[in-house]
């Protein structure tokens, strides 16, 4: 158990400004009545991969409802699962919890209640309401009935109490093969609900468990151990997506048929080993999942990226894990930013994935540093100036933000240019470089190309121009209109640098639908990831990891946590200035 970060605080509501859904309008009623006077969520992830984008809607919702009524929020790994789940993951979920800027009030696992879980299974098959059942999964999924059709009762639900009793202290001992008998609840197969079809509460598995060892060759299933894990840690409202709605009634059913409150022995139990949270019945809310297109948000698949080598790892930045979109240069802001917009309902949809690249832009627009960087480079040479020629040049750093402050560039008489900035052949509307033609050199003055310099293979390898004095700034042509402006880094003083240009790792919206006929690895975007040689200005060379920048003209940059040096930089594009689907898709 972690020590607390945090107490819980009075509670209080939002000011008017909050957001305002129905999740919020539910818990500012159960304040306003007395029926809560402190606000307790709880994000619990399995720990059997690591987050994606989807998690990020419900980590924001947890803590951020937490937050804003001041009360606090449990990060609870549900480590009923042994075998899948891994002490990496779960350190990596603490960091992206932390990135995403959140902080939990108390750090639970599932398996730190699996006595108790275990004696609450005791009590029900004590009152009647579990069996030991010896049907085989196979048997028992038979048994279970369909959509149309109630399930069958199986030849063991009639077992007396004494002999469950017995059968399950035996599985708790160890004493049955895995996946020989199942401890299952008493409800109703004939129910509409199939979750409530005795569903199964404990199966055999003697599997090692990453916090508690050998000592259990049995398991909670989840929905059994989730909703009194809430139990016992006082939650009040337990938030989850809509594909819980249909197992809301077996949450109640397991909350109120175990009575956690009226057993004194089993809080005793709990205190002695550290945890002194009061209990509350806690109200299971369901709201929609975030959906974006382009996306794979299933670990399966997620899983199978990885294991097969399509990608370099969970957090390439290609994958929408969180770790993947933090590589990328995806901001948390951007991301909180898009969950606030979209706001909480209870309406399934598929969100366009420009919107969060939109969001990622705005909150970088406003906060990332301006840098000179050249990712096609194309030679500019300053014929009238000396070969010695060199200076610096005064740069703002935020033209937006005076309090960004501004840093110093260097200027030589050779430069490197974006090939893209320089046409031989000008399609019309071009307004950059091209023979006999003008262009603004951002913070320099006009220039003007007068020769063109190919290589053998008839490519220009170089352009070379005249700068024009008189335009330079605090000069009297300082004012002179040219159409276009270019940006530039000093040859003699730019650092050679690795560009990794990322895009959406799918090129279909929906790559999981396969009635094209293609299975959804062959939407995988062949150009998610290309790698180029570029030149940055020395002071983007010098970035520490994770620094983001906007490189003008070219879009928001990140030095890569990674592999990012000084001395042999790193970049990865988080996104374009422009959302360039848009083209495509029209």
């Amino acid at each position: 158990m972690s020590t607390p970060t945090a107490v819980a605080k009075p509670a209080a509501t939002p000011e008017n400004d909050a957001p305002r859904d129905f999740i919020r309008q539910i818990i500012r009623e159960d304040l306003s009545s007395g029926k809560h006077t402190a606000i307790r969520t709880r994000f619990p992830p399995e720990p059997n991969g690591y987050l994606h984008v989807g998690h990020a809607k419900a980590i924001c919702l947890d803590f951020g409802i937490a937050r804003e009524f001041a009360g606090w929020c449990n990060l609870r790994l549900d480590d009923t699962n042994p075998g899948k789940e891994d002490p990496e993951f779960v350190e990596g979920i603490k960091d992206d919890v932390r990135w995403l800027g959140y902080e939990w009030h108390d750090l639970r696992h599932a398996s730190d209640y699996f006595e108790v879980f275990y004696r609450a299974a005791l009590k029900l098959i004590q009152d009647g309401q579990a069996y030991v059942d010896d049907l085989s999964p196979e048997e028992m999924r038979e048994y279970r009935g369909t959509l149309t059709e109630p399930g069958r009762n199986s030849p063991y639900r009639d077992r007396s109490v004494e002999e469950s009793l017995s059968l399950f202290r035996r599985m708790r001992a160890g004493e049955f093969p895995d996946g020989s008998k199942t401890l299952r609840a008493r409800i109703d197969m004939a129910s509409g609900n199939m979750n409530m079809r005795d569903p199964a509460i404990y199966r055999i598995r003697t599997v090692t468990h990453q916090n508690t060892g050998d000592e259990w060759p049995i398991y909670p299933m989840y929905d059994y151990a989730h909703c009194l894990s809430d139990v016992l840690e006082g939650i009040t409202h337990s938030l989850c997506t809509l594909e819980f709605e249909d197992h809301r009634p077996l949450y109640d059913w397991f909350v109120d048929k175990v009575d956690l409150p009226s057993h004194p022995e089993l809080w005793e139990h709990m205190r002695q080993a550290g945890f002194h949270t009061e209990p509350a019945k806690p109200r299971q809310i369901e709201f929609s999942r975030l959906n974006l297109s382009y996306c794979i948000t299933s670990k399966r698949k997620l899983a199978q990226l990885v294991n097969e080598g399509l990608v370099d790892g969970w957090d390439d930045p290609r994958m929408n894990t969180l770790r993947g979109l933090r590589r990328r240069g995806f901001t948390p802001g951007g991301i909180r930013l898009l969950i606030e917009r979209l706001g909480v309902s209870k309406q399934n949809s598929v969100i366009d994935y420009a919107i969060l690249e939109n969001c990622v832009r705005e909150d970088l627009d406003a906060s990332a540093p301006r840098r000179m960087a050249v990712i096609d480079p194309l030679r500019l040479v300053i014929t009238n100036l000396p070969d010695a020629h060199e200076e610096s040049l005064s740069f703002s750093n935020h033209p937006k933000d005076e309090s960004f402050g501004s840093r110093q560039v260097p200027f030589s008489r050779e430069l490197w240019i974006e090939r893209e900035d320089f046409a031989e052949v000008p399609p019309k509307g071009f307004h950059r470089l091209k023979p006999e033609g003008e262009v603004r050199l951002r913070g320099v003055g006009i220039v003007k190309c007068v020769e063109v310099i190919k290589a053998a293979d008839g490519s220009v390898s170089e352009v070379r121009c005249t700068l024009d004095p008189e335009s330079r700034s605090g000069m009297p042509g300082a004012d002179r209109k040219v159409k276009g402006t270019i940006h530039w880094v000093s040859a003699r003083h730019g650092v050679a640098a690795e560009i990794r240009l990322y895009d959406r790792q799918f090129n279909v919206p929906t790559p999981d639908d396969e009635s094209d006929g293609k299975s959804w690895i062959e939407h995988i975007n062949p150009d998610a990831k290309r790698i180029v040689r570029g030149w940055l200005e020395p002071a983007a060379a010098a970035a520490a990891p994770e620094q983001r920048y906007q490189f003008e003209r070219l879009g928001y940059f990140v030095a890569d946590r990674l592999d990012h040096r000084a001395e042999v930089p790193v970049f990865n594009r988080a996104v374009t200035l422009r959302d360039t689907w848009a083209k495509q898709s029209a």
